[in-house]
């Protein structure tokens, strides 16, 4: 009688049933539960890879300006001792100019009148004017006329002029800045126009939006580090509102 090459115990139906069933039971959840995980990590990545390519053209949009804000805001934090950095003397000069015939009438029209003479693209002007009033000049009064002050302002330059009505002729004065202020005026928008105010204000929002996306960006969405910014700056708000009040 041979004896067989090898043993191979044979299972009942039922019990071969029920041991399949017991491998192969708890096999779907846990694939689907896998399966979500990896949707949720899929939809991070393609978050994190957008808010890169934001932050990364938000940067780029307010790399120059911002190069010229951080420069001059270096220079404005040290206008004061005792670490101060001066910007430079402006150039001054003084003339009297005499008046067309006759003379205009009102503020207004000698502004005009001082924007075409001098060919002084303005950005921002400012007129003041003073009644005529009495004045005490030695032992008498005398009456001082009417007087009116007109700022002519660019970011280069200003002119101010002085006028006493009734005068033939009119007192300029005129301040021509040096290059660094006339980039601080660039960054305090002295004698701009209404463009260039909205332009400073998609450089300022693209900080704050360069700020955020850094921090996200940082955080990866992990919720720990989310919370842990969340309660940093929290703590940092109190503090600045607490030493404020």
């Amino acid at each position: 009688m041979n004896a067989p090459e090898s043993i191979e115990p044979k299972l009942s139906s039922g019990v071969a049933t029920r041991y399949a069933g017991a491998s192969a039971g708890p096999a779907r959840p846990l694939a689907e539960a896998e399966l979500a995980a990896r949707r949720q990590r899929s939809r991070r990545a393609t978050f994190i890879k957008w808010l890169r390519k934001v932050h990364g053209w938000v940067g780029l949009w307010g790399a120059v300006l911002g190069l010229m804000f951080g420069v001059t805001g270096f220079v404005m934090n040290h206008r004061a001792p005792p670490l101060k950095i001066s910007p430079g003397a402006p150039r001054v000069s003084e003339v009297q100019m005499p008046l067309p015939v006759p003379a205009p009438k009102s503020p207004a029209r000698l502004e005009a009148w001082l924007i075409k003479e001098l060919k002084f693209d303005a950005g921002r002007t400012r007129i003041r004017k003073e009644a005529a009033q009495p004045v005490e000049w030695g032992d008498r009064s005398v009456m001082q006329p009417e007087h009116w002050q007109i700022t002519l302002f660019k970011p280069g330059a200003n002119v101010v002029a002085d006028y006493w009505v009734g005068s033939q002729a009119i007192f300029l004065k005129r301040s021509d800045n040096s290059l660094m202020t006339t980039l601080t005026n660039l960054h305090r928008g002295v004698g701009m126009n209404i463009f260039w105010v909205l332009l400073m204000d998609t450089i300022a929002g693209s900080m704050i939006l360069l700020s955020l996306t850094g921090v996200l960006l940082w955080t990866e969405l992990n919720k720990r580090r989310t919370i842990g910014v969340v309660l940093v700056a929290g703590s940092i708000t109190a503090a600045l509102l607490a030493g404020l009040s």
